[in-house]
C-alpha cells in the first residue's frame, strides 16, 4: 500500500530514544509551528483525544490528558479559542476600542469615555455578548482588524474617528464588521452612530446669545470632525443672530482634563474679552469654571459657561453646568444594535442622535452691564 503523504507544515525529525520536547526546542522556527496534529503525534494519541484533552473533556481519562496537557505547555503551545469559536459559530464577544494618539494621550478615565464604555457594556450583557474592552494607537487604526482576524472577536465598536477616516474606510473594505462612534463625513464608507453635532452647536450658541452674551469664546480641536461640526453651528448661530464672531475667541483646546484651564488662563491673560464660552466638553468646560472662579470671575454672573455631553458629573457641579444632551445610553445601544446589523446582513445604516439643552445654572443669570470680562 504506497505510504499516505506527509503534511505540507513542517514538523521536527524526532531520533530514537530522543525527547519530542527537546526535538522541538531544537528545531528551526518553521519546525516550531505547532499544530494539533504534532501533539497527537507526539503524545501517541489522535488529534480528536488531543482537542478533548484541551478543552478538558471528562471522555479522557485524567492521566492521558495531564500528559497532552504538559507537552502542549511545555511546547508553548495553546488553541486559539477565539478562532475555534468563530468557526463554530459560536464567537459572542466584540472587541470595544478606544484609540489614544501619543500627543493627547485622552485617559479612558475621562468621563465620556467611561459613561459611553458602561452603556456599552448593558447593551452588549442584554444581547448576550461579552465585551473585549482595548486602547489602539490612533496612527495605527488598522490594527482594529486583528481582533476579527485571529478570532478574538465577531466585530469592533471605535469610540472615536480622530484624524483616521481614510484608513476607517480601508478597513469598510475589506469588509470588517466595524462600527464607529462619531459623524458622519462625505465618501464615508464606514458605519457611523453619533451626535448631530452641528445642531448641538448651534443650541449651545443660541443659548448664550440669547442670554445678551455677544463675546463668546469656542473652545475645541476643530481638526476633529466632531468638534468641527460643533463649530459649524457655533458660526450659524453667529450668523442668525447677525453677529460676527471674533476669530480671536476660537481657541484650539484638547480633551485633556487641563485643557480648559490652560485655554481660559491664556485669555484672561492675554485678551481678547469675553462674556461667554461654548466648550466642546463638560470636562473642558468644568476645567474653565474653575479657574475662573480661581480668578474671581462669577460664573454665571459675569461669564456663561455651556459644555457637552451631560456626562453624570454636569449636574452635580459648581455650579450646575448647562450642557448639550446626547444620550450616551442611547449611543451604547445603537452602536451595538447597528454592529449586530451589519454582521448579520453585512450592511447598516449610519445613525444619528437628536440632541438637546439642558439649562442649569452656568448659564441662568443675565449678563452683567458691566463690559465683557478683560484682564
Amino acid at each position: 500500500m504506497p505510504q499516505a503523504p506527509k503534511p505540507e507544515h513542517a514538523r521536527a525529525n524526532v531520533a530514537d530514544g530522543e525527547s519530542p520536547v527537546a526535538a522541538y526546542r531544537d528545531a528551526s522556527p518553521a519546525q516550531r509551528r505547532l499544530q494539533m496534529t504534532d501533539i497527537a503525534r507526539l503524545a501517541g494519541v489522535s488529534t480528536a483525544t488531543v482537542s478533548r484533552a484541551m478543552n478538558g473533556s471528562p471522555l479522557v481519562n485524567a492521566e492521558t490528558r495531564q500528559r497532552i496537557v504538559d507537552l502542549a505547555r511545555s511546547l508553548n503551545y495553546t488553541i486559539n479559542v477565539g478562532a475555534q469559536s468563530l468557526r463554530l459559530g459560536q464567537n459572542r464577544t466584540v472587541a470595544v476600542l478606544v484609540p489614544y494618539e501619543g500627543e493627547r494621550r485622552q485617559a479612558v478615565s475621562d468621563p465620556f469615555f467611561l459613561s459611553l464604555v458602561g452603556s456599552l457594556a448593558d447593551a452588549l450583557t442584554d444581547q448576550g455578548y461579552d465585551m473585549l474592552l482595548s486602547r489602539i494607537d490612533a496612527d495605527n487604526i488598522e490594527q482594529a482588524g486583528r481582533y476579527v482576524d485571529n478570532g478574538r472577536a465577531v466585530g469592533v465598536i471605535l469610540v472615536g474617528q480622530w484624524h483616521h477616516h481614510e484608513q476607517l474606510n480601508s478597513l469598510a473594505a475589506r469588509r470588517l464588521p466595524i462600527v464607529v462612534w462619531g459623524a458622519q463625513l462625505p465618501r464615508q464608507l464606514y458605519c457611523t452612530v453619533g451626535g448631530d453635532n452641528q445642531t448641538g452647536g448651534l443650541l449651545a450658541t443660541a443659548a448664550l446669545l440669547d442670554e445678551g452674551r455677544r463675546r463668546i469664546a469656542f473652545m475645541g480641536e476643530r481638526d476633529l470632525a466632531e468638534v468641527a461640526h460643533r463649530y459649524q453651528g457655533y458660526l450659524l448661530a453667529h450668523q442668525r443672530a447677525g453677529i460676527r464672531p471674533d476669530p480671536d475667541l476660537c481657541l484650539s483646546v484638547s480633551f485633556l482634563s487641563d485643557g480648559g484651564r490652560t485655554a481660559v488662563a491664556r485669555l484672561l491673560a492675554d485678551g481678547p474679552a469675553f462674556d461667554g464660552v461654548f466648550a466642546c466638553s463638560d470636562l473642558i468646560a468644568m476645567g474653565v469654571i474653575a479657574t475662573l472662579r480661581e480668578h474671581g470671575i462669577a460664573v454665571p454672573e459675569q461669564v456663561s459657561v455651556v459644555g457637552y455631553d451631560d456626562v453624570a458629573l454636569a449636574q452635580n457641579f459648581q455650579p450646575a453646568l448647562t450642557t448639550v444632551h446626547q444620550s450616551i445610553e442611547e449611543g451604547g445601544r445603537l452602536l451595538v444594535a447597528t454592529l449586530l446589523e451589519l454582521i448579520q446582513n453585512g450592511r447598516a445604516e449610519p445613525r444619528t442622535l437628536v440632541p438637546s439643552l439642558v439649562t442649569r445654572a452656568s448659564t441662568r443669570a443675565r449678563p452683567p452691564a458691566s463690559a465683557p470680562c478683560a484682564v
